[in-house]
């Protein structure tokens, strides 16, 4: 009688016991979910980990039903692209650092003169990331770390980067930076680290935040921004008005970038 009644007593305990945990499991859940109003990941023992969804993904706006664009307007560009140049330098900190050799510094972006031969006529005009839309250096990279968005924007994913350097060996327009330097002062929203390629990103933190890159901003008169799948959008009508130009279009690429002027 006495071991049933202990045996009872266990049980009563052990379902207390339960009762108690889940009560303070959804405490402590809704302590975090209050606190932080967003998904809340916490390791309550090794191997386990109490996780709650995000209500919205954070990159739930990135689709393939937008593609984002520039159009240049080299002939409004009445300082050839020396502002959009420095509006990127400014916002993402690269060109500070300097080398022996030139050829090493950083370019995101940069102010390039064309010369046609039988006239002589002068061109001056930023050249970047062209955001193809069949990259060549997104099909060279080995590890994935040259990717494409689904809304066009090519990106360097720099954890996984190993800097072989095939991305820039494979892209026409040379627009690739590869970091042979450690760096300081770096911004937080444009991270940069030794021993990685890097490129002009169109200024994703700021698309994301529903503004423009930082060139076109520098620009405005002369470059225009916005989705190429938009048929309303005013970078495609005027694509469908007046044209648009893409460097090495023979390549078959589809760019992102097009230009005017040349």
């Amino acid at each position: 009688m006495n071991d049933r009644n202990n045996r009872s007593k266990n049980a009563d305990q052990v379902v207390g016991d339960d009762v108690n945990i889940d009560s303070y499991r959804r405490k402590f859940m809704g302590t975090i979910v209050g606190v932080t109003g967003v998904a809340a990941v916490a390791t309550i023992a090794p191997g386990m980990i109490l996780q709650q969804a995000e209500a919205k993904p954070a990159d739930e706006a990135v689709t393939n039903k937008v593609r984002w664009g520039l159009l240049i307007d080299t002939t409004k560009l009445t300082d050839g692209g020396d502002a959009c140049v420095a509006a990127c330098q400014k916002e993402h900190g690269w060109g500070d650092e300097k080398h022996s050799n030139n050829a090493q510094d950083a370019k995101w972006i940069r102010k390039v003169k064309v010369t046609e031969k039988m006239t002589g006529h002068v061109t001056n005009l930023p050249i970047m990331c062209q955001h193809c839309d069949t990259a060549p250096c997104v099909d060279v990279c080995p590890t994935g770390a040259s990717m494409k968005r689904a809304d066009g924007i090519v990106l360097v994913n720099k954890h996984i980067c190993i800097g072989c350097r095939y991305c820039m060996m494979a892209c026409p327009y040379k627009a690739r930076s590869f970091v042979h330097e450690t760096l300081i002062d770096q911004r937080p929203h444009s991270p940069r680290g030794k021993g990685v390629v890097e490129a002009c990103n169109m200024c994703v933190h700021l698309v994301d935040a529903g503004k423009k890159p930082a060139c076109v901003e520098a620009a405005p008169e002369a470059i225009l921004f916005g989705d190429l799948n938009d048929k309303e959008s005013d970078i495609s009508k005027s694509l469908k008005e007046l044209g648009g130009t893409q460097i090495r279009a023979d390549l078959g690429l589809n760019t992102g970038v097009r230009y005017r002027g040349i």
